[in-house]
């Protein structure tokens, strides 16, 4: 009889609690959030809101502000000082510190460029209407339209040849061009009042698309409802066991009139 092998000794990376358990957020368990997923679960959404709601800040000039041009700056700077702040805690929490910054460039250069904000702004659309709650989507739509009339009133209000140039002449073409009306009767001349534009249309049609499929998704389940009710308060239908026991029986009163020779014929 053989002698039982010894034990394997055990490896480093067997350990429980090694590093070679963990990718990157100092946890050994591989289905337990890291210190970085749980700050970003508390902070992306808020940031990329905040994202959202100072989206014409960040896109217009400070120059296109008039008087208010070094308080626009002022803002911009603080915005660009929080976000440089998170990508600061970020890399702290990541594994590899040095390396986060490397591995995600959009954050860093949002910093510097703010304009490239407008990722974080459509990365929460994109995630509410993943999500399919319609009403963040509507508000989250809403508040685009907004940004896109401040963009536009702010680029064309000095304009040579603008139409653009009051507040409420913004509003008016804002909403003329997001339901894709289009009267023509007021419309952006400068680039960036253009683009502002482009965007909106996008916006329009695809908040039109969720309402109409939403809308049509409603009377779909109606009908399905009122299909369930009228099936459950209507005759009962027999099972399949029991549609079995009635062929048995009819195949079973078949059988005994052939063996009694069948019946007799009285003409």
């Amino acid at each position: 009889m053989d002698a039982p092998s010894p034990p394997r000794p055990m490896r480093v990376t067997d350990a429980p609690g090694s590093a070679a358990v963990t990718a990157a957020g100092g946890s050994a368990n591989p289905g337990q959030p890291t210190r970085l997923d749980a700050y970003m679960g508390r902070t992306q959404n808020a940031l990329d809101l905040l994202a959202l709601l100072t989206l014409w800040l960040v896109v217009v000039p400070p120059g296109n502000f008039g008087r208010a041009s070094e308080v626009a700056l002022t803002a911009r700077i603080s915005l660009s000082v929080i976000y440089g702040v998170d990508m600061t805690i970020r890399s702290v929490l990541a594994d590899r510190h040095w390396r986060y910054p490397v591995t995600h460039p959009v954050g860093v250069l949002a910093v510097v460029a703010p304009p490239l904000r407008i990722v974080f702004s459509l990365r929460l659309l994109r995630e509410t209407f993943q999500r399919g709650n319609i009403r963040r989507f509507m508000v989250a739509a809403l508040i685009l339209l907004l940004n896109g009339m401040l963009i536009v009133y702010l680029y064309e209000r000095d304009a040579p040849g603008g139409n653009i140039r009051t507040v409420g002449d913004a509003i008016w073409w804002g909403f003329v061009t997001v339901t894709t009306v289009g009267y023509g009767d007021y419309f952006p001349v400068t680039t960036g009042g253009r683009i502002t534009a482009v965007g909106l249309m996008g916006v329009g049609l695809i908040t039109l698309a969720v309402v109409t499929a939403q809308v049509s998704s409603s009377f779909i389940e109606q009908v399905s409802r009122k299909r369930e009710a009228a099936e459950s308060t209507g005759p009962e239908r027999p099972s399949l066991e029991q549609v079995h026991e009635r062929l048995g029986r009819i195949e079973q009163m078949l059988a005994e009139l052939q063996a009694q020779g069948g019946p007799k014929d009285t003409t």
